[in-house]
């Protein structure tokens, strides 16, 4: 990606984010020349872990309420149990995560991030992977899962990235930059 400036989300809840699925995403954005910015539930910090241990906090740019969806060329939603749980039942998070999907940009999930996929009905015909825990959610919601590394699923409105875990990270990075090149050049 040139050094354009796409601005790229990171929708996360207050706490429960698998620290390594925010981290890594966000530095290859930055490293690609990417502006990520944090957007959250509330203003204030968020509390990030490494499985089920406390890890470090970060600081939230924008509140999901208040963030405009469409000024963002990707969404990226970073796993977690807790994370992918809190936010799937929040009213912002649906609204953002629904508005951003209404732009066509990509949006990439990991682990347990997309779980609120299925509370705003995104899924539905869509092939995507995940923490194997949540195939039969996914499928209960009409989407195709796979356990792969890696899917790219372009047979909806939007391009939609999915990884099922931390050591599929750099698949994951290396994809979401590949799709914000993509922007980049049309």
């Amino acid at each position: 990606m040139s050094n354009n400036g796409n601005r790229v989300a990171f929708l996360v809840a207050k706490e429960g984010i698998e620290q390594a699925e925010l981290t890594e995403p966000w530095a290859a954005v930055d490293k690609a020349g990417g502006t990520p910015r944090l957007v959250s539930l509330e203003p204030g910090t968020v509390q990030a872990y490494r499985h089920l241990d406390r890890a470090d906090t970060f600081p939230v740019d924008e509140t999901a309420a208040d963030a405009d969806a469409a000024s963002f060329a990707a969404l990226v939603l970073p796993g977690g149990v807790a994370n992918g749980d809190l936010l799937r039942w929040q009213e912002p998070a649906r609204n953002f995560v629904r508005s951003f999907a209404a732009t066509g940009g990509p949006l990439a999930v990991i682990c347990h991030g997309g779980w609120v996929l299925i509370d705003t009905d995104l899924v539905r015909g869509r092939q995507l992977t995940s923490w194997p825990s949540l195939a039969t959610d996914y499928r209960n919601a009409g989407a195709d899962w796979t356990d792969q590394e890696l899917v790219v699923c372009t047979n909806g409105g939007f391009p939609l990235i999915s990884s099922r875990k931390p050591d599929d990270l750099p698949a994951f990075c290396r994809e979401l930059i590949t799709q914000l090149d993509h922007l980049s050049e049309t």
